[in-house]
C-alpha cells in the first residue's frame, strides 16, 4: 500500500455556520494570495491548497484557473 493519505480540513473559525461554497472560494483565494507573498513551499500555502482541493470541485477550480490566467478573475490576488 501507499503512503497515500485522505484528509478532509479541519474546523475554519472563519466559517462557523457557511456552507463549504463560501469556504472553498476563500480557500482558493487565500491559496493564490499566499503564494504571491511567501511562495508555493510555505506551509501556511500547502495549508489553504489542501483545503480548498478537499473542498472544490475540480470544475470550478479548473474554471477560475482559465479565469486567472486570462486576467478575467473578479480578486485581485497582490492585496
Amino acid at each position: 500500500m501507499s503512503d497515500f493519505k485522505i484528509t478532509t480540513p479541519g474546523f475554519d473559525g472563519r466559517f462557523p455556520h457557511i456552507n463549504a461554497t463560501r469556504r472553498c472560494w476563500q480557500n482558493y483565494v487565500d491559496f493564490h494570495r499566499c503564494v504571491n507573498a511567501k511562495g508555493e513551499d510555505s506551509p501556511i500555502c500547502k495549508q489553504f491548497f489542501q483545503a480548498y482541493n478537499s473542498l472544490c470541485p475540480v470544475d470550478w477550480t479548473a474554471r477560475w484557473d482559465e479565469e486567472r490566467e486570462e486576467g478575467r478573475f473578479p480578486v485581485n490576488f497582490e492585496e
